[in-house]
């Protein structure tokens, strides 16, 4: 289930102004730096995000159904300069602040964008925990300290919906320091450990045996 919609909006809000502070941060000679994310730099990982933000404020749902906008909203943006970028997300998330704070119940907990699946708010919540793992993946590539926050458990929930859409589980995700969150029901295995570890191994980032568990944690193995 998407967390309540007051959380979600207020760590939205949160979490794509502490991108743009990092963003910000970022020298020029650390923009073209790999990441994490096979074949992208931290230039290409920044703009990814803000093209998301961006592609919502101006009301383009229906590119998400497109398995290929990830690479598009970098593409566009290749070339542009970090401070740039970030300009282009305050902007965005502004009106996207604003478009949030205007749905109703009913449309939050309507479907999402045609061919995307699952409701508006769950869509919402995914900005969220894609904000927070590429912030993550922009400090991995730049040497920088993982940070933990609302955005941590936000990525612990969203992934707990993910996997029992899988049909990984039933599990319990009892991890350090956050909310028990069930998968495929709850019950059977509880899993338990440090968060972000398992955030990196359910997204591909890290190998699953490092914290005891297989392959198919991965979402998107």
């Amino acid at each position: 289930m998407t967390l309540p919609r007051d959380e979600v909006l207020e760590g939205l809000v949160g979490e794509l102004s502490a991108f743009e502070e990092l963003v910000r941060s970022i020298a020029e000679r650390e923009w073209a730096l790999p990441t994490r994310c096979e074949g992208w730099t931290v230039a290409d990982v920044a703009a990814h995000l803000t093209g998301t933000v961006a592609d919502v404020a101006g009301g383009r749902l229906e590119v998400f159904a497109d398995p290929q906008f990830p690479e598009r909203q970098a593409a566009e943006r290749r070339g542009r300069s970090a401070a740039e970028v970030a300009d282009e997300l305050r902007d965005a998330a502004k009106i996207a602040r604003d478009i949030g704070a205007g749905l109703t119940d009913e449309v939050w907990d309507g479907p999402g964008p045609a061919g995307v699946g699952g409701t508006l708010g769950g869509g919402v919540e995914a900005i969220w925990y894609d904000a927070y793992v590429h912030a993550d993946d922009i400090r991995a590539a730049l040497g920088r300290r993982s940070v933990g926050g609302p955005g941590l458990r936000a990525a612990v929930a969203h992934l707990s919906d993910l996997l029992t859409d899988k049909g990984w589980g039933p599990a319990v995700l009892a991890l350090d320091g956050l909310d028990e969150f069930p998968v495929g029901g709850g019950g059977g295995r509880r899993v338990t450990g440090d968060p972000l570890a398992f955030v990196l191994a359910a997204t591909g980032r890290q190998d699953p045996a490092t914290i005891g568990l297989d392959p198919a944690v991965n979402v998107y193995g």
